[in-house]
């Protein structure tokens, strides 16, 4: 290489470094600032905002405000939420005037998207100069707060100030702001409207779910009609679960799935897939959390059981329903069948949320008649009577001649709206006055529950008769999802009826066909935890009265939530107290026991510790009776969940749940089903029954008894393993 080549590329490699240093220096310098946050709401006031009218209150919200929907979205602690007083209010919240020193201003927003009167301004110079809105202008919607942010780059080094507007006093009146920062870089805001187009070549679309995930919109639509609608938390990336949708109506149809907004970087919309199976097909019902002798849906949540009926040889179980989510939401009527009350088969939605809102509880009756006119040819027709929960909420009706699918009836709404709190009829046939009766849940201002009670000749149109008081300012004695029926004393021909409401307190009293007059209310239902919403069957043979309630029994962690309660016989038993409800688990439970030990007799004085019985279960039966002294005090460790009796102070702790429990001459006769997230404890005398979430432990498998204090004599009973009701 000669002396002019090496000076040569000596020169080129000057050149390049200070190139390098050149665009490197340019880079620091163009590196984004670290944002500044104008406001974060954190604070216990407002501090040097100021505040004009009560929309805003007098400091930032901690969340959701009272008589408001679920806020979610906002970041830390506390946020401006202008429902203080709710929509009716209004206000002006101002800042402080502050520069202009980054090129974007993010924030979150959410509320009412009314432009002008629920909004977020920027101010320059007293303009108004950028403007934002919440989301929501229709009823329903979401109070969840999410990203925007505007571009004001052209305004770097002006003086401005924010202001929040809430001058909107409708639906939807108010604004919620959070977390107003300055920065260089925008957040990435979410995709909106996103498609995927799709051919209906089998049977079910998987929709990937992510519990606690982002929440969205999403339709099936074909062409312009929507054919489906629910929010669902799709996965963005990898999915707790997946959520099936039934295609079967639109085989081989080109459809379009709609979300509504998805995080930025979510893969969510193309990791929805088709498939010839809704469910896997191993380890259906064996999840480590499913209750093996409580009905659960196969996915989703469930609440109320509802539309309670036998028909055509089968119990039908219908039951509130998300099919998308593992909480409360997207209410559909999902539906089980039964011969015997014990094993279940679940068969999919049988009502789907429309346009005039979602499906809420309501009751079933065999229309053997024909009143409505749904039957043909002989084939008495199915009828569900249910809520449509929209605004307003309204009574509606859909029919079926197979017990399989169902057909919604033109005409409807059959109830208009009463008020807006008015839902879950229970309708019976009432043969002295050959008419059909509904309960029906009717609020009004002030918490003032009633059941009203409206009558029909055909189904279709109906009569309001009279209104039964329950509770006013705050108690729940009669409060949503009633019951009526019939029922006779044991040990007579006396025949009196029974009114409850969702928590279980009931009156006992008659029913001449127009009004329901009490002779004792407010009685006592249950001394559990966890019971709600029970409803009773309807068209049951031999005139049986068998109820089933929602247990609030969580499975943590399942693609799953919720269970519905033990079947249970109805009765009435007069006591000293007067007529009062009785409840047992019903005879076909028996079905399912696969091994029995029968114990005792036993007794033991204070300090003595043994088991049972050397029966081994993870479900169990237990039988329980003996007698303590006055001051016993004994506990039962059944498969490691605690059963305690005190005597002297008539009391009963089941797992941590405490609660009175007679001890009567002291004669102590429980039984106790165990389950995986739950027990049912019954006194075997019918008058007493507690419901408790609990979370057994399957490696304990042993039932023990210790005698903390005082004696208990004569402890005996059976103990039976059961099996599970799944296949």
């Amino acid at each position: 290489m000669t002396e002019k080549t090496i000076k040569s590329v000596v020169s080129r490699l000057h050149t390049g470094i200070g190139l390098i240093a050149v665009l490197l220096t340019h880079a620091l310098c163009a590196a984004p600032r670290p944002d500044i946050v104008i406001a974060d709401f954190e604070g216990t006031d407002y501090g040097a905002w100021q505040v004009e009218g009560t929309a805003f209150g007098k400091a930032p919200a901690r969340g959701t405000l009272p008589g408001q929907m679920h806020v979610s979205g906002f970041k830390g602690k506390g946020l401006v939420n202008s429902f203080s007083g709710g929509d009716k209010t209004t206000g002006l919240l101002t800042s402080p005037i502050f520069v202009i020193e980054r090129k974007h201003i993010s924030f979150l927003i959410g509320g009412g998207g009314w432009p002008g009167k629920t909004c977020i301004n920027l101010l320059v110079d007293g303009k108004v100069v950028r403007t934002a809105t919440g989301p929501n202008l229709k009823p329903g919607g979401s109070e969840e707060l999410e990203l925007a942010s505007w571009d004001v780059a052209d305004l770097e080094g002006r003086a401005a100030c924010i202001q929040i507007v809430d001058n909107a006093t409708g639906g939807w009146g108010h604004i919620n702001i959070d977390q107003i920062v300055a920065c260089d870089i925008p957040p990435l805001l979410p995709q909106k409207n996103v498609t995927r187009d799709l051919t209906a070549d089998k049977r079910w679309l998987l929709l990937p779910v992510k519990n606690g995930g982002a929440k969205t919109r999403m339709e099936l639509r074909d062409g312009a009609e929507t054919l489906r609608f629910f929010d669902i938390e799709l996965a963005a990336d990898e999915p707790d679960w997946w959520a099936p949708l039934d295609l079967a109506a639109w085989t081989g149809r080109r459809l379009t799935l709609w979300a509504e907004k998805l995080p930025d970087d979510s893969r969510g919309l193309a990791a929805v897939k088709l498939s010839d199976e809704a469910f896997p097909a191993e380890g259906l019902y064996r999840e480590p959390l499913r209750p093996q002798l409580h009905v659960s849906p196969r996915r989703g949540w469930n609440n109320d059981p509802n539309g309670l009926v036998y028909y055509n040889g089968e119990y039908h179980l219908f039951f509130q329903h998300n099919p998308y989510g593992v909480n409360w939401g997207n209410m559909h009527w999902g539906h089980a069948v039964s011969k015997d009350l014990v094993q279940w088969t679940e068969l999919g939605e049988a009502l789907y949320p429309d346009t005039l809102g979602p499906m809420f509880s309501g009751s079933a009756v065999v229309d053997h008649a024909n009143t409505s006119g749904f039957g043909r040819n002989g084939r008495a027709p199915l009828v569900l009577i249910y809520t449509a929960a929209g605004n307003p909420a309204t009574q509606c009706i859909a029919y079926s001649l197979d017990g399989r699918t169902f057909t919604k009836f033109e005409g409807n709404p059959v109830v208009t709206n009463i008020t807006p709190g008015n839902r879950d009829p229970k309708v019976f046939w009432h043969a002295p006055t050959r008419r059909w009766i509904m309960a029906l849940y009717v609020g009004y201002p002030e918490k003032r529950h009633t059941v009203e009670l409206l009558a029909s000749s055909n189904l279709r149109e109906w009569t309001r008769l009279s209104t039964v008081e329950g509770d006013t300012g705050g108690g729940s004695y009669l409060y949503e999802c009633p019951d009526l029926f019939e029922l006779v004393v044991a040990g007579s021909s006396e025949k009196q009826w029974v009114l409850f409401g969702a928590d279980g307190r009931y009156a006992v009293g008659s029913f001449d066909g127009s009004t329901f007059k009490p002779t004792t209310e407010r009685l006592r239902g249950h001394w559990g935890s966890i019971y709600y919403a029970a409803q009773t069957f309807d068209n049951v043979p031999q005139g049986r009265r068998i109820l089933i309630p929602w247990l609030r029994a969580s499975s943590p962690g399942m693609p799953f939530n919720q269970c519905l309660g033990l079947p249970q016989e109805l009765g009435l038993a007069r006591t000293a107290e007067g007529v009062k409800l009785t409840r047992r688990p019903v005879a076909e439970l028996t079905a399912l026991r696969e091994r029995t030990a029968a114990f005792g007799p036993f007794e033991a004085a204070a300090g003595t510790s043994q088991p049972l019985t050397d029966l081994r279960a993870e479900l169990l039966e237990l039988h329980i009776v003996c007698s303590l002294s006055p001051d016993a005090d004994v506990m039962f460790n059944v498969l490691g969940i605690p059963l305690r009796c005190h005597a002297a102070q008539q009391e009963l702790t089941l797992v941590t749940h405490k609660t009175t429990w007679p001890i009567k001459d002291g004669k102590l006769a429980l039984i106790l089903f165990v389950d995986r997230t739950c027990v049912e404890l019954f006194s075997q005398d019918g008058l007493m029954y507690a419901p408790v979430a609990a979370i057994a432990d399957p490696k304990l498998e042993t039932i023990t008894w210790t005698v903390v204090a005082g004696q208990a004599k004569a402890v005996r009973g059976s103990a039976h393993a059961l099996r599970s009701i799944w296949p």
